[in-house]
C-alpha cells in the first residue's frame, strides 16, 4: 500500500466549486482508495492505494469526484515519498521556521517551467522570493498572500501549467498524515 496526497485546486473559495470533506472521502473510496482522510477545507486528501502511480490515482479520483459532483475539479496526486522529497528540498528553511503561513509550495500536474519562473522572478518587483526545486515552485510571501501581485493566473503563465498551492503548515500536516505521525 502506498500513501498519496490528493490536492484539489480552487475549491471552497467563496461560493463556487464547493467540495465537502465527506464527498471527497466518498470519491476516494469510489476510486478504490482506502484510509481516506481530509485536512482543512481547501481540498486536501490523504489516502492509500494498493496499485497505481500518482497520475493514475489522480485520474481515478478525478473521475469519481466528477461523477459525484456533476462537474470536473482540477486535482493532482503526489506520493508520500514525493511530498517528503519536496519538503526536504525547501529552499527557504528560514521562512519554514519563522513564517510558515506565508511560505507556499505550488505543485502542478506537470513540472513547472524553471525558465518561466526565472523570467517572472527577474521581472517581479515585490518582496516575494521564488525558487523551483524538483518540478515544484516555492514562494515566500512575507507581506502576505492576499497582498501579493503574484496571482494564480500569473504563476500559471510563468510555470507553464496550472498549480495549486499549500502553505507550509498544511504541507507538513499532510506529510505527517502520510507517515502516520498526525
Amino acid at each position: 500500500m502506498t500513501s498519496f496526497v490528493v490536492l484539489l485546486r480552487g475549491v471552497n473559495i467563496g461560493s463556487s466549486r464547493r467540495v465537502g470533506a465527506a464527498d471527497l472521502r466518498a470519491a476516494a473510496s469510489a476510486a478504490g482508495l482506502t484510509d481516506a482522510r481530509t485536512y482543512a477545507t481547501s481540498g486536501n486528501l490523504v489516502a492509500t492505494a494498493d496499485a497505481g502511480d500518482a497520475a493514475q490515482v489522480a485520474a481515478r479520483t478525478g473521475t469519481a469526484l466528477a461523477a459525484a459532483l456533476g462537474t470536473e475539479v482540477p486535482l493532482l496526486a503526489l506520493s508520500a515519498a514525493r511530498l517528503a522529497h519536496l519538503v526536504a528540498a525547501n529552499p527557504f528553511p528560514d521562512a519554514a521556521r519563522d513564517d510558515p503561513s506565508h511560505l507556499q509550495l505550488h505543485v502542478g500536474p506537470e513540472a513547472v517551467d524553471e525558465e518561466g519562473v526565472a523570467r517572472l522572478t527577474a521581472d517581479h518587483e515585490g518582496p516575494e522570493r521564488l525558487a523551483t526545486r524538483d518540478g515544484a515552485l516555492f514562494v515566500h510571501y512575507p507581506a502576505g498572500i492576499g497582498r501579493s501581485r503574484l496571482t494564480s493566473a500569473r504563476l500559471d503563465r510563468a510555470t507553464g501549467t496550472w498549480t495549486t498551492g499549500r502553505n507550509w503548515r498544511t504541507v507538513l500536516r499532510l506529510e505527517a498524515m502520510c507517515d502516520g505521525s498526525a
